[in-house]
């Protein structure tokens, strides 16, 4: 960003010091178009899975060339905000996909492959946020939040103990009920029922035991090293909606994560 700075007056002249003032920051074209497309896929204009205006359609509305849009779309694309259907269109990403599942949950098997999860819901409860929960999801201490406690299943075993924490005003009607019948992942059902898309996420790991609980829940001993997955999840407008406490068994699973 450039910033225009006024030079002080001669020592003769008066002492007044001149105020800094930056310049607007530049934006590039399909930059700009970007931006428009997600303010309609905020407003809900264009639903998960459904198919967005042809890129002429998109040129002519938001008057610029087809190739400005094609830019902007290439990258909402690489984002997974768009996806691209040959000889179908751009249809707006949803987590009904299941290619949308890996993105979120990186756990795979040491002998190889790929092992569906099942999500047992335990306990779904109404809470205030307090200091560390009202910070992640940028309430205030003492707003209402939704906490869902789970485990996650792979081929019969227990290996992930989830503890989630939503914001109440978007998620003060999801029920225990609810996450039991669902047929689908998680982010599937906030997608679905409460009109929210995660778009991404910011995760921390590091090395925990396990305590008692969470031994009893997946089935090791007290005291058996898990990995700690901290995560954070956006919306559109970089909005947090989820903070999640995971905790994961790796005896048979490893953690994977591509680079570049």
């Amino acid at each position: 960003m450039l910033v225009m700075v006024a030079h002080a007056a001669p020592a003769a002249a008066s002492a007044t010091t001149a105020a800094v003032s930056p310049a607007p920051t530049f934006s590039p074209l399909y930059r700009q178009i970007k931006s428009l497309i997600l303010q309609r896929l905020e407003s809900g204009e264009w639903r998960p899975g459904e198919a967005i205006p042809s890129e002429t359609e998109l040129a002519q509305r938001f008057n610029v060339s087809q190739g400005t849009v094609r830019k902007a779309i290439d990258e909402m694309a690489a984002e997974n905000l768009l996806t691209r259907r040959q000889g179908k269109g751009t249809f707006v990403a949803t987590h009904e996909d299941p290619r949308a599942f890996f993105r979120f949950l990186r756990l795979v098997p040491i002998a190889g492959g790929v092992e569906p999860a099942r999500s047992i819901p335990i306990e779904c409860w109404r809470a205030k946020a307090g200091p560390e929960a009202a910070r992640m999801l940028a309430l205030q201490v003492s707003d209402p939040i939704t906490i869902v406690r789970r485990v996650l299943h792979f081929s019969g075993k227990p290996v992930v103990v989830d503890e989630i924490y939503l914001p109440g005003e978007i998620f003060g009607n999801l029920t225990l009920e609810m996450l039991r019948d669902f047929q689908g992942s998680v982010y599937s059902l906030f997608e679905t029922e409460f009109g929210v898309r995660m778009i991404r996420a910011e995760e921390r790991l590091r090395a925990v035991p396990a305590d008692r609980m969470s031994a009893e829940l997946l089935n090791v001993r007290e005291g058996t090293p898990l990995l700690s997955v901290e995560r954070v999840s956006f919306t559109y407008g970089d909005k947090p909606v989820e903070w999640r406490r995971g905790l994961y068994s790796t005896a048979e699973h490893f953690y994977l994560n591509e680079l570049g």
